[in-house]
């Protein structure tokens, strides 16, 4: 699985390039909490088990550790509150004594630091899900699963049909909804998002039918594993985006503020 070069390469770019689009609402702080529970978050427990091997005292303990923390829902579900209570105290010294600047001036609430974390966690495993056991972990074998491997694809006219209507309708909708109207920015990102999740989901439920409800199974999209690809995108890409957006300071100087869901 990748190590700790990767995850921390790879949060601290996203957490760097927010910074740089929210002109100071995702400060060094957000970006820092963000890397390290990405970085060595999880890993927590890995850490436990190597070390309890290495002083050949409670192996058990520290394996049975391992096989908990290290997963993305039991680390927020166990580790979120405690640490999140740790982080915001970090970011208030951090600020206070000039270790760590910020735009805003603000620390770190806790439930900012509980977002930051959820997001790190999950981009932990964005990377571990694609990149360990040799490409046959759990969740990958699961998101191949979902395309067709029996020989060459049989045409399913439904498909297309489904398909071809559900495509239309995302790029006709996002054209209606972004039609040229002054001021009404933040308005038209949401309907956007809501329209990608409206499709999104009833194109989920499409492939779900093909693949587990019908007898004999058809293919859903061709050969392709479209159902396990949005849902892996959706938690494990998407979720965390989104949870440093919503951990972003409020912008108070803008119009729009209001209809931001911050």
């Amino acid at each position: 699985m990748p190590g700790p070069g990767p995850h921390l390469m790879y949060t601290l770019a996203v957490g760097t390039g927010l910074m740089s689009v929210s002109k100071g609402r995702f400060t060094p702080h957000h970006c820092l909490i963000y890397a390290v529970n990405a970085f060595l978050g999880p890993d927590i427990g890995s850490f436990s088990e190597w070390l309890t091997s290495t002083i050949g005292m409670g192996q058990s303990l520290g394996s049975r550790i391992m096989d908990i923390v290290h997963d993305p829902l039991y680390y927020i579900l166990i580790l979120g509150i405690p640490l999140s209570v740790f982080y915001s105290w970090v970011s208030k010294v951090a600020l206070k004594r000039g270790f760590l600047s910020a735009l805003s001036g603000v620390p770190l609430s806790r439930l900012q630091c509980l977002l930051l974390i959820s997001a790190g966690s999950l981009s932990h495993f964005f990377l571990d899900h694609l990149f360990e056991e040799n490409g046959h972990s759990t969740t990958f074998t699961w998101i191949i699963s979902t395309g067709w491997w029996e020989g060459r694809a049989p045409v399913n006219k439904e498909a297309v049909i489904v398909v071809g209507i559900l495509c239309t309708c995302l790029l006709g909708g996002f054209i209606y909804i972004n039609r040229t109207k002054p001021g009404k920015v933040g308005s038209q990102s949401g309907k956007s998002l809501q329209l990608i999740g409206v499709i999104a989901s009833l194109y989920c439920l499409w492939c779900a039918s093909q693949i587990y409800w019908r007898s004999p199974r058809q293919p859903a999209v061709g050969e392709e594993a479209d159902l396990g690809v949005l849902v892996f995108l959706t938690i494990y890409f998407f979720l965390p985006h989104f949870f440093c957006i919503a951990a972003m300071h409020p912008d108070e100087s803008s119009p729009l503020n209001e209809e931001l869901p911050l």
